[in-house]
């Protein structure tokens, strides 16, 4: 499951994706957002298998999406083990920027 918000039964829903933008730039024709990918699991090792297919998903998108047009995709920060304050929650989290323009 993906989502912008971690609900407060995030143990029950694991494992769980958030996917949030926070700035990035914008052109005449395009957008760049900054895009923060966080990946929770209830072990590091479903945590880091995650994080790593997702990023190397994310590094492959291209073309049509949602009446878009995806440009490229570039990691900014790779997959890293984050803090959390559930110890029973393991998360790991990975900055990308995203290129797209309408379709």
């Amino acid at each position: 499951m993906a989502g912008a918000e971690t609900p407060a039964d995030l143990e029950k829903k694991l494992p769980r994706i958030r996917i949030q933008r926070e700035g990035g730039y914008a052109q005449r024709f395009a957008d760049h957002p900054r895009v923060f990918v966080d990946v929770f699991a209830a072990t590091a090792d479903e945590a880091r298998t995650l994080a790593n297919d997702l990023c190397d998903a994310l590094l492959f998108l291209r073309g049509p999406v949602s009446g878009s047009v995806i440009r490229s995709v570039r990691c900014d920060s790779g997959p890293s083990r984050q803090p959390w304050a559930n110890e029973a929650i393991h998360r790991r989290g990975a900055t990308f920027t995203v290129s797209f323009r309408g379709a």
